[in-house]
């Protein structure tokens, strides 16, 4: 009796201090991040992995909103000419503490500094310490848009910039922007490991970096000094899922209660079962097969406008997106302000595209290639039978073309130098603003930094778009920014595909998760009920 008492205490203690302890959260994405140094990449599978969790920015974007609010910083100001912004941080912020790493001190502004300086300045320290240069940073051309930064005390950080800048703060709220430890960087430096950063990442963020092993899983624990709260879920686990299939058959084991990018028939089908729901959202992307306007004879205009015409995109939709996401006539959706109504576009019409390659001298057509990834995501269900699709449609007027399917992390790197031809890729904004696609995806000095996989650097354009940023008048920013899609459609530097729908899968018990427009991931205010 007296041992059967006991046995019973044991299990009801066991089961206690099993209810006080966080649930753990495990999520099935679809590919491995890049590496954890997210200023480096500027892919939304590396965000998701590294800003989202780890880290945080001195603002962030409520989607639900619309608008910037405080993080890091507490507060801010503007000056009346739009050049000084002044930031009030956080005195209560502490970095991450991990096996590799102690924290000496709380956030402060030396913080924000070498965040943003290692970036923007060549003769910094950690300036070369990113073998592929600091893409967002440079495509939005922050190295001349911020004059200075400066530290008026600990807990104050001043940019002033070098013209008026109407994206600016929501800029801010950018995974690039995320803020880093100054400490560990020293630390780094002085050991000769500045690679580190990228293995072994400390942030302030909701969670703390554990592990990572490529192709299989990434690891975190809940932050328990994290100033927002702790997470209610812990650990969290990051199950690397290619395959769609997999990712829904993991969910309905309940091998994982979150699953990121379904296809859409695996949507409906959890729509069927009990034990799963769907989060959804319209998604401020787009999907689209890049053209290199630096390659010939995609270097010509009327190649690339052939190619515009010879694709049959009401089937693509059908089969690739099983009609879930809607039709792209250019690089944002509709609902954005200062979306151009009325361009004529390129409907299908296969003697109007062979004409156009007669004009260009080839009318014997070419061969070229076309680039896309293993797996399927969110901007691209069905990769190879969209390129299938694209490469039928195309030898419908005498254009060969060999599809050659590269690993997501590869094809990023060898898309950002230029080596493709043609490319199925998709951008996610990170806010609202219009500027979000047309600075990364078509400034010139998007070209340099990687991230106009069109390859396309044109004077006017260029004009257009920043002019566009430096005022804050939404009807004048309107005007210019649709004279710049004209310019874009007309020049076909892109086939735009689609604007998805953007869908979470959800196994029952899971709470509190808000599906991102822009594809952003927040866990730190999910619960899981056992």
């Amino acid at each position: 009796m007296r041992a059967a008492a006991l046995s019973l205490l044991f299990s009801s203690s066991l089961l206690l201090s099993g209810l006080a302890q966080a649930a753990p959260l495990v999520v099935c994405t679809e590919a491995s991040p890049e590496g954890f140094d997210v200023v480096q990449y500027n892919s939304l599978t590396t965000t998701n992995a590294s800003a989202d969790v780890l880290m945080n920015r001195l603002v962030e974007f409520d989607a639900a909103a619309g608008k910037v609010v405080p993080s890091l910083a507490l507060s801010w100001t503007v000056s009346a000419d739009g050049l000084v912004y002044d930031f009030k941080l956080r005195d209560d912020v502490k970095f991450h503490t991990t096996a590799y790493f102690k924290p000496g001190r709380a956030l402060n502004a030396d913080d924000v500094l070498f965040s943003f300086q290692r970036m923007l300045y060549p003769a910094h320290a950690w300036h070369k310490t990113a073998p592929s240069g600091y893409p967002h940073a440079q495509s939005l051309q922050l190295g001349s848009l911020i004059k200075s930064i400066d530290a008026p005390d600990p807990h104050s950080v001043r940019f002033t910039l070098s013209h008026p800048d109407a994206t600016f703060l929501a800029t801010l709220s950018m995974g690039f922007a995320s803020i880093y430890s100054a400490e560990y960087a020293d630390l780094l430096l002085k050991a000769g490991t500045p690679e580190k950063l990228n293995s072994q990442p400390v942030g302030t963020g909701p969670f703390v970096f554990k592990r990572f092993q490529k192709d299989a899983q990434v690891r975190y624990e809940a932050n328990a000094e994290y100033f927002a709260g702790k997470p209610a879920v812990g650990p969290l686990v990051y199950a690397i899922t290619p395959d769609a299939n997999v990712r829904l058959q993991k969910l309905k084991r309940g091998e994982c209660q979150v699953a990121l990018s379904p296809k859409p028939l695996d949507v409906a089908e959890a729509g069927k079962d009990a034990n799963l729901s769907v989060a959804s959202t319209p998604a401020f992307m787009t999907a689209f097969v890049a053209i290199n306007s630096q390659h010939p004879p995609l270097d010509k205009p009327e190649v690339r406008q052939a190619i515009n015409l010879a694709f049959d995109k009401a089937s693509y939709l059908k089969a690739v997106f099983e009609d879930t996401g809607t039709a792209a006539d250019g690089p944002y959706p509709s609902t954005t302000w200062s979306y151009a109504k009325g361009l004529p576009g390129y409907p299908t019409d296969l003697k109007k595209a062979q004409a156009l390659l007669t004009k260009a001298g080839l009318a014997d057509g070419f061969s070229t290639t076309i680039w896309t990834r293993p797996s399927g995501s969110l901007l691209n269900p069905n990769p190879n039978l969209g390129a299938q699709m694209l490469q039928a449609d195309l030898a419908k007027i005498g254009i060969k073309s060999e599809i050659r399917v590269i690993e997501w992390g590869e094809l990023i790197r060898r898309a950002k130098a230029g080596e493709h031809d043609l490319l199925f890729m998709g951008w996610a904004g990170d806010n609202g603003d219009p500027d979000n696609f047309l600075t990364p995806q078509f400034s010139c000095a998007a070209v340099k930094s990687g991230t106009n996989f069109a390859r396309f650097c044109d004077t006017r354009l260029d004009q257009l778009i920043s002019a566009g940023r430096t005022t804050n008048d939404q009807s004048v920013r309107s005007r210019l920014y649709e004279q710049a899609q004209a310019l874009i459609q007309q020049q076909a530097l892109w086939l735009p595909l689609a604007h998805p729908t953007a869908a979470t899968l959800l196994r029952k018990g899971v709470e509190g998760y808000q599906v991102s427009p822009f594809g952003r991931l927040d866990f730190s205010k999910v619960s899981v009920t056992r």
